[in-house]
């Protein structure tokens, strides 16, 4: 089971950080594609489980300024915005790290939860969808059948909502039987026609 999210008395040791470093630039792609070197610093903050915002920034100051000292992360910029990424000196502290059995496992990661929570949202709502499209279909079967005294605007009111409805059957049909639960060894792609099925629960809040 992924580990809780932490506390505000429990802040990650040096060890953990640089590994939160290496699984968010492997799961950080450039347009979907593959992962880069770099990473802000709000990504690193996500993978280790810290809430977003200036407090937990603040909090992890400490020790991130230990790890600039000692030479194992370093700065850098892509495209004029500030990243950070774990140098060759970073890397071989984290597998000595790893190899002594002194790594505590990191929280779930980004990709996973979107995923699950995705998954979750579809599998509780998918009913509901079902029933929503079920009644726009009757309503414009009964403009059909009244076809001769309805107008444009009643049908572009349908076409609308027959949209929509159809929409969130498909963004429900994705996350539960075809987006594959992520692996953390790899970035969880996604085919451009796909992204916005991922984004169901806004999807159907609009």
């Amino acid at each position: 089971m992924p580990a809780h999210k932490r506390t505000r008395e429990a802040m990650p040791s040096k060890e953990l950080v640089l590994a939160a470093f290496e699984r968010a630039e492997r799961h950080h792609t450039t347009r979907g594609e593959h992962p880069r070197p770099g990473v802000p610093r709000a990504s690193v903050k996500e993978h280790l489980g810290l809430a977003p915002g200036a407090g937990s920034t603040i909090r992890l100051r400490p020790t991130w300024n230990e790890l600039i000292t000692a030479g194992l992360i370093a700065q850098g910029r892509v495209l004029g915005i500030e990243v950070w990424m774990l140098t060759d000196t970073g890397r071989k502290h984290l597998e000595q790290a790893r190899r002594a059995g002194q790594l505590e496992v990191l929280p779930e990661s980004p990709q996973h939860r979107r995923w699950r929570e995705a998954r979750h949202y579809a599998a509780l709502h998918a009913s509901q969808f079902a029933e929503q499209l079920r009644q726009v279909l009757a309503d414009a079967t009964s403009l059909l059948d009244a076809h001769q005294t309805t107008d444009s605007d009643a049908w572009e009111k349908i076409d609308r909502r027959l949209h929509h409805a159809c929409q969130r059957m498909e963004s429900a049909s994705y996350c539960l039987h075809e987006w594959p639960e992520p692996d953390d060894s790899q970035p969880d792609t996604v085919p451009y026609s796909k992204i916005g099925l991922r984004s169901i629960q806004t999807l159907a809040t609009h």
